[in-house]
């Protein structure tokens, strides 16, 4: 699914953060924050749900100092709802959401460890509590690829 992150979560050396962003009253735009409450948190990976203020979290997150921090968000890919992109922070176009107060390229510069961008197409950002089922369908997927590398490994 993505070949790139289930890269990384092999890595048992590696101490991952997940970081949801988004807004959850705001349909597919909370789906990095539904995924970050479903992860099985251990001692090598971790999530935090941010929401909306990514920068009320630096701090908190810069002392965690996992090896990775990995976002995850609703983005803009011009793809199909429901595609994921998993991207290095700095090769994400310089883009801010309406929910977001601060780029996610621009984000990457204040923290201390690599930064990487899980962004997935929205369908559709109205106002609403639920994720349209194309979003939570690959949402369940990335949740299930994340928790099923801790059982893999013992964790």
């Amino acid at each position: 699914m993505l070949p790139e992150l289930e890269k990384i979560l092999s890595d048992k050396r590696l101490k991952i953060l997940f970081a949801g962003i988004g807004n959850v009253l705001k349909s597919d735009d909370g789906a990095g924050v539904y995924i970050c409450r479903k992860i099985r948190n251990s001692s090598r990976i971790q999530s935090l749900c941010a929401e909306v203020s990514i920068e009320n979290y630096i701090g908190k997150i810069n002392k965690l100092k996992p090896d990775i921090l990995i976002l995850i968000d609703c983005i803009d890919i011009d793809s199909p709802a429901g595609t994921c992109k998993f991207l290095q922070a700095d090769k994400i176009r310089d883009m801010t959401f309406n929910t977001h107060n601060i780029s996610l390229k621009k984000l990457k510069d204040f923290f201390e460890m690599p930064v990487y961008i899980l962004g997935i197409q929205p369908e559709k950002i109205d106002f609403g509590e639920n994720l349209s089922y194309i979003v939570k369908e690959v949402s369940d997927k990335i949740i299930n690829l994340i928790n099923k590398q801790e059982v893999s490994h013992g964790y």
